[in-house]
């Protein structure tokens, strides 16, 4: 089962709400209602990507439109998620293929999670990486000691890093922090967790 995805949305250098997307919705609603959302930014936390939501109507309207909708089940045999692509193997990749029980797609999908279990960290630590960084260069992009910490942080020098955003805001500080918290010298924690807070 996948993760669900988190959002977090700031506020100048103040973090406004973090968490899953009904959670940050439904903070992002109560100030739209109150002030408006004027200057406020909002991020999918696994990418670094800004996002934006329709906050207009009702809450209940605002989540209908932002929530995925539940796939409807039809007759049959469940999907499962499986996408169908063409392949080319050679002679022997097919001849061993046909060797394996319960079949091709089976077996080439067994293979891929074997190999996703066994590197793990350096994509989670690129992905983390990546994210952090978009979100550095919006939050932090004017502050003393970007270029340098940006740096710090592709050459996974935590100690570095830490030393050049420390003047930062805090908020801002202890986000990217959290994004990148596993990332320095192994691969990404499984789970930073998220804090849901609100004005």
């Amino acid at each position: 089962m996948s993760e669900e995805l988190t959002y977090t949305a700031f506020a100048s250098d103040s973090l406004l709400v973090s968490g899953a997307l009904s959670i940050v919705v439904s903070g992002l609603k109560s100030r739209f209602d109150r002030k408006g959302v004027d200057g406020v930014l909002i991020f999918r936390d696994d990418t670094g990507s800004e996002v934006d939501f329709d906050l207009t109507g009702t809450l209940e309207d605002v989540l209908l439109r932002v929530l995925p909708k539940p796939e409807q089940q039809g007759r049959g045999r469940p999907k499962l998620g499986v996408v169908s692509r063409e392949i080319s193997l050679l002679p022997r990749h097919w001849e061993w293929l046909d060797e394996q029980p319960h079949g091709n797609s089976a077996a080439i999908r067994r293979l891929i999670d074997d190999a996703r279990k066994k590197e793990p960290d350096r994509a989670h630590v690129r992905k983390a990486q990546s994210a952090a960084s978009r979100m550095m260069s919006t939050l932090a992009g004017n502050r003393p000691n970007f270029e340098e910490a940006s740096r710090a942080l592709f050459a996974r020098d935590e100690k570095t890093w830490k030393r050049l955003v420390k003047g930062w805001p805090g908020d801002v500080r202890k986000y990217l922090a959290r994004l990148l918290d596993g990332t320095w010298h192994g691969g990404l924690a499984e789970g930073h967790g998220t804090a849901a807070r609100t004005e």
